[in-house]
């Protein structure tokens, strides 16, 4: 999710805060159990801690845009993130099961399964551009 008119409200602000440092902390995990895996090619637990670690951050957000979710107030803005989680989850499902039948097909190569919450976010951000659009556009 965006920072976007949530910042305005206290949940908003809450949620910045929050969501801000998972992913500066997603990012520098992605980035160094790179580097580790690279230079060092660690493995067995080692290995699945490292994988896991970014996991886990990204698991995080999750867990934070849900407490956003229960703690805002404001009910245009519950609707609209209402809107923009099922817009993210219908492009996420339309995605990957057409691109799973593809690759089973062996037309596509493997995606590998963390694309889901990078398609949903994605999703989100479409539904959220289309609906301002549609909202600006006196269309509600």
């Amino acid at each position: 999710m965006m920072q976007g008119q949530w910042s305005h409200t206290a949940a908003g602000q809450r949620y910045t805060k929050r969501f801000i440092p998972t992913m500066l902390a997603y990012v520098v995990l992605i980035l160094g159990t790179n580097w580790i895996d690279n230079h060092y090619h660690p493995q067995g637990v080692t290995l699945i801690v490292l994988a896991l670690l970014p996991a886990l951050a990204l698991v995080v957000s999750i867990a934070v845009m849900g407490l956003y979710f229960i703690e805002e107030k404001d009910e245009y803005l519950r609707h609209r993130l209402a809107i923009a989680s099922l817009g993210g989850t219908g492009f996420m499902l339309v995605i990957t099961t057409v691109w799973g039948f593809l690759e089973e097909a062996g037309q596509l190569p493997h995606m590998p399964a963390y694309w889901a919450y990078i398609l949903w976010c994605m999703g989100m951000g479409f539904t959220q551009t289309w609906y301002s659009a549609r909202t600006r556009g006196g269309g509600e």
